[in-house]
């Protein structure tokens, strides 16, 4: 939740920022991404926090959904609009219109690249597909909870996520090349800076990761009032105040972290790659009782095995970056 109201809190004032005249702008309340965070937390984030079902969070996610679906279909179109070589690149070299050979280089994909920024790379990605935590709450609320259905619901939702990711960021990468930015609307802010779609697409996309927050908070602060009172009935005071607390603390968070790649390098490498790999290989071997040799056991030790791995290494990474860069 932090690292979703850190984004809002850097990118929200420069969105807004764009639909306005950048003479008369000065220094408006607008650009304080601290005050527009807890305006949005307290008049968004709160009230659909404060619902008592995750089912009723089903049309913000739809709607969220959406707004990936426009910001894909973008990154698409606007793959046209942006000439290779970059256009600061040909003003840096003048004769880089006349060389085929660093044109070709400025322009010719990599299908894999490995550098120190892997490390934040990696963890991120196990990142955008950490949806575990929600599904105990969705298949308690499905109309006719089996584990066939609760497994389509979660084919389908990866699915579509995951060719919403693929789609975007393979059109945004042929796009800028080695000249990527690590947050890929800065990039088309820079090339295309009042392009009518690319701001649009900026404001619809920090509308999806605020919807996406009230999701996130549901099964935190339900595993938080199981673990302190059980979960035996509900109570509206326990279900306020329980909500209030965890948001004041994701929202102090936000407010006082400095960089956005340090969140998602230590979240991705520790908790994402636990609850992704770690978690569920543990658990699979301790209630299947298939012996250690069959398949699916293999399996999960190789999960559990390749998630320790990879947490280690790319927290290792970050640190090392953080010590020499220092």
């Amino acid at each position: 939740m932090s690292s979703y109201l850190f984004i809002l809190k850097s990118e929200l004032p420069a969105a807004i920022s764009s639909f306005v005249n950048a003479e008369n702008s000065g220094n408006a309340w607008y650009e304080d991404g601290r005050l527009l965070l807890i305006i949005v937390t307290v008049c968004i984030v709160v009230p659909l926090a404060m619902l008592p079902k995750i089912g009723f969070l089903g049309y913000t996610s739809s709607l969220a959904f959406l707004f990936m679906l426009y910001f894909t279909v973008v990154v698409v179109v606007k793959k046209w609009s942006i000439p290779c070589p970059l256009p600061h690149n040909v003003t840096t070299f003048p004769d880089l219109e006349k060389s085929s050979n660093v044109s070709n280089s400025e322009c010719t994909p990599q299908l894999f690249v490995l550098s120190i920024k892997s490390a934040y790379a990696i963890p991120t990605m196990a990142f955008s597909f950490l949806c575990h935590t929600a599904i105990l709450p969705i298949y308690c609320e499905l109309e006719r909870p089996t584990k066939a259905r609760m497994q389509n619901v979660a084919n389908i939702s990866i699915s579509l996520s995951f060719l919403l990711y693929f789609i975007s960021s393979l059109f945004g990468y042929l796009t800028f090349y080695a000249h990527v930015e690590s947050e890929l609307l800065l990039g088309y802010g820079e090339y295309l800076p009042r392009d009518i779609m690319v701001m649009t697409v900026r404001l619809a996309i920090l509308l999806s990761v605020l919807l996406t927050v009230p999701l996130i908070h549901f099964p935190a602060r339900k595993a938080v009032i199981v673990l302190l009172y059980g979960g035996r009935y509900f109570s509206w005071l326990t279900h306020t105040v329980s909500a209030l607390i965890i948001l004041s603390v994701v929202l102090m968070l936000a407010i006082f972290v400095p960089d956005i790649r340090n969140v998602f390098g230590v979240v991705g490498s520790t908790m994402s790659s636990c609850l992704l790999f770690v978690f569920p290989g543990v658990f699979y071997l301790k209630i299947s009782g298939q012996p250690l040799r069959s398949a699916d056991s293999i399996g999960a030790i190789f999960l559990v095995v390749f998630g320790l791995i990879m947490g280690g290494t790319s927290l290792c990474v970050i640190i090392l970056s953080w010590v020499f860069s220092s």
